[in-house]
C-alpha cells in the first residue's frame, strides 16, 4: 500500500510499468512454494485461462458502474485453489482487463485489490463459518466495500489537496453508493453461480491433482 501511494506521487506516468512489476512481484509467492517442487504446466495454464475468464466478465458490464463479475471468478479462485493462484488471477485479470477498458495511474490498485480479494478468500476456508454459503456471501459483500476503499483511497492520495478529515471522509462517503453496487452484485453472482462453479472447479482440481 505504501509503495501504490508513494507511485501516485512520483510515478503518475509510468503507471503501466508499474503493473507489471506488481505482476512480477506476486509471482514470489509461487516461487517460494514451488521451489522444491517443479510447477506443472496444467498450473500455469489453470491461472492463465481463470484470469482471462476474470478480465473478459468485465468488459461487458463496463456500461454499469461497479458491477463487478471479475470478483466473483477471483473469489471462487481462491476459495478453490488457495491463496496464491487467487492473488494471482486477481493481478492478472486487472492488468488484463484494463488493456480492454484503459490502462490509467489506478490500474496498480486494481491489481492490488483485486488481488488480495483473491489472496484472502484462499485462506478463510479454514474458517468453519467461511464453509457455508452465506459465510461466502458475506465475504463477497464486505469485498465489494473493501475493493471501493482501497481504490478511494488512490483517489484521496493522488487527489485530494489539502488532506483534511473532512475532505477525506468525504471522498469515502460519496463512494458508497457505488460500493454497494459492487457489494450486491458480488452476493447476486455468489447466490447465482456458487453450486455450479464450485462444481467445476473442484473436478478440475481433483482431476489434475492441483493444490
Amino acid at each position: 500500500m505504501l509503495i501504490l501511494a508513494a507511485s501516485t506521487f512520483w510515478l503518475q506516468d509510468q503507471y503501466l510499468l508499474l503493473g507489471f512489476v506488481l505482476i512480477i512481484i506476486s509471482v514470489i509467492p509461487f516461487l517460494l512454494k514451488f521451489e522444491s517442487k517443479r510447477m506443472e504446466a496444467r498450473e500455469v495454464v489453470l491461472i492463465s485461462i481463470l484470469a482471462a475468464i476474470a478480465a473478459v466478465s468485465r468488459v461487458p458490464f463496463a456500461a454499469l458502474p461497479s458491477v463487478q463479475p471479475t470478483s466473483f471468478v477471483i473469489i471462487l479462485t481462491g476459495l478453490v485453489f488457495g491463496p496464491e493462484t487467487g492473488f494471482m488471477v486477481g493481478a492478472v485479470a486487472a492488468l488484463v482487463s484494463n488493456i480492454f477498458l484503459g490502462q490509467g495511474p489506478w490500474t496498480p490498485w486494481q491489481i492490488f485489490a483485486w488481488g488480495l480479494m483473491g489472496l484472502t478468500a484462499g485462506l478463510l476456508p479454514a474458517r468453519s463459518w467461511f464453509k457455508s454459503k452465506i459465510g461466502i456471501l458475506t465475504f463477497g459483500f464486505i469485498w465489494g466495500f473493501v475493493f471501493g476503499w482501497i481504490m478511494d483511497t488512490w483517489f484521496v492520495v493522488g487527489f485530494i489537496n489539502p488532506l483534511t478529515w473532512k475532505s477525506v471522509l468525504g471522498s469515502y462517503i460519496s463512494s458508497f453508493y457505488f460500493d454497494l453496487l459492487h457489494a450486491l452484485s458480488n452476493v447476486f453472482f455468489i447466490r447465482l453461480f456458487l453450486s455450479s462453479w464450485m462444481k467445476v472447479l473442484q473436478r478440475i482440481k481433483l482431476k489434475y491433482g492441483l493444490h
